[in-house]
């Protein structure tokens, strides 16, 4: 048994390292400081115009706002107290100023939304009331929300914001837009859209332009909630709603063979472009990406673009054997959500999605019975980049595993980076992948995978982790050509800063 577990440790520790390097970008850390507040939940973060950078955490009975200067001092720290029916569900960032939306449930069926703002410059905390309403029995306002998702849109000039609301009533379907002056926080127009007996809409995206055109963009069922027919054609269309002050518009897009579970709104010189995933079997799996461009003026499809993922995708996961025979027997990719639209200076779009999913596992504990062991899995990564024109140029994927989410995505220079902790050494096995995960009895490490214009990938190690330097990605915000994240201590806190 002993000989059968050294065995064991040397082939662990002899795999062979995919080709890594250190990464160009330039890694600093800030001084450690003491936390009076344990809570690594952040809801928000971001960094002023001089580099003052805000944090707003959610604790167990309140909401932590701090302040950092520009070598990540801590400046600023106010604990706000909340209810237990007040919770967080969007954030803006505009004027150097982060500000955070919860709604507060006093009552079965009122509603409250707060504007909790944080000014980075001057360091000032305030909390408004921005609207009340009133909702049958416990329904909830905002509807579900998944991760990167929020119903708070801000125009590209700052000065207008919307709020969509999911007011679904017991016998009839309802939503309503509302936009506000930036500077002010003053209603300025109220839009019911949506409102029908039968139909179910969805609200995926929100995009408002600089004069105030809010489009909301949502999966509508023709009958029920099923997302197919019994002949197993789509049950639904995708509605486009393009709300004004004085009148709504409504554009429906046409599927043919595509099922699509979500789409996202991308904005390019003054083109709304409406990308996602399709498959051709169910709206839980993707074959592709896909590219809407909308003709704003006239609120019509100027073009659809259905493209496969490239073979590259399925490598990357499966490597160059099982790959082949996925794409000949038509297999497709499922349970990923997007995370990222980013933009680079192109026009170039990049999608990137992480697949999610939940296991439950009964535990036996003795003859008396168990429990059941929920697991949450934040595994591989997707990334497709579409050119301006809606053209799908690459795709690539990360082979990884996770329980928690785990990594960070931003352009700079026009180059992706991915932001992600791993064992110390990446593994390359015989078929071409790439693994991304810690074995047993392996330490971790903080990588930089970089991305060129053609989807090359150079996998860049930042450091080793040790200690109290182990920091969350997930947790980061990149402004001012700046990628900022905290390490995970309880207590003892510290940043690090790539640039």
């Amino acid at each position: 048994m002993k000989k059968l577990l050294i065995t064991c440790l040397l082939l662990l520790t002899t795999v062979a390292q995919s080709q890594t390097s250190t990464t160009s970008l330039k890694v600093t850390q800030s001084q450690e400081y003491k936390d009076k507040v344990k809570s690594i939940d952040v809801i928000a973060i971001n960094t002023s115009n001089s580099g003052k950078t805000g944090i707003v955490r959610n604790g167990k009975r309140d909401f932590l706002f701090d302040v950092f200067d520009t070598s990540l001092n801590k400046t600023f720290s106010k604990i706000v107290e909340s209810s237990k029916k007040e919770t967080y569900v969007g954030d803006l960032f505009y004027d150097n100023q982060l500000k955070v939306f919860t709604v507060y449930a006093p009552k079965k069926d009122k509603r409250i939304i707060y504007c909790h703002t944080l000014n980075l410059e001057t360091e000032a905390y305030t909390k408004t009331t921005i609207f009340s309403t009133e909702v049958e029995k416990k329904q909830s306002l905002f509807g579900s929300r998944k991760k990167h998702n929020t119903s708070f849109a801000l125009s590209p000039n700052g000065n207008y914001f919307a709020i969509a609301t999911d007011n679904i009533r017991k016998n009839k379907n309802s939503y309503t837009i509302r936009v506000f002056d930036a500077k002010t926080e003053k209603l300025i127009f109220t839009k019911a859209y949506q409102e029908d007996v039968k139909r179910t809409f969805n609200h995926n995206d929100l995009y408002i332009d600089d004069q105030a055109n809010v489009y909301s963009l949502g999966k509508l069922f023709l009958n029920g909630k099923r997302n197919k027919k019994i002949n197993g054609d789509a049950n639904y269309q995708f509605s486009l709603n393009k709300i004004t002050k004085d009148k709504n518009t409504e554009l429906l897009l046409d599927l043919e063979d595509e099922h699509i579970q979500s789409l996202n709104i991308s904005e390019n010189k003054n083109q709304l472009h409406l990308i996602g995933f399709y498959s051709e079997l169910n709206v839980g799996r993707i074959k592709g990406g896909c590219d809407f461009e909308i003709d704003t003026d006239n609120l019509t499809v100027k073009s659809k673009k259905v493209q496969a993922l490239p073979k590259q995708v399925y490598e990357d996961l499966y490597g160059y054997r099982t790959a082949k025979r996925k794409n000949k027997k038509k297999k497709e990719l499922r349970n990923f959500d997007v995370d990222y639209v980013l933009k680079d200076s192109k026009g170039g779009t990049f999608l990137i999605a992480e697949e999610f999913y939940i296991t439950q596992t009964y535990v036996q504990t003795g003859t008396a019975g168990g429990y059941w062991q929920t697991v949450f899995h934040y595994d591989d990564i997707l990334i497709l980049k579409f050119n301006p024109n809606g053209d799908l140029t690459w795709g690539r994927s990360v082979f990884k595993r996770s329980t928690s989410p785990s990594y960070n995505a931003f352009l700079k220079d026009d180059q992706l980076h991915i932001i992600l902790n791993s064992g110390k050494n990446l593994t390359e096995k015989n078929d071409g992948r790439t693994k991304v995960s810690k074995g047993w009895f392996e330490s971790s490490s903080l990588y930089d995978f970089e991305y060129s214009n053609n989807g090359d990938v150079k996998y860049n190690k930042i450091q080793d982790n040790r200690g109290n330097e182990f920091y969350l990605p997930y947790y980061g915000t990149y402004q001012l050509d700046k990628f900022i994240m905290m390490s995970d201590g309880r207590r003892k806190k510290t940043f690090m800063t790539l640039e």
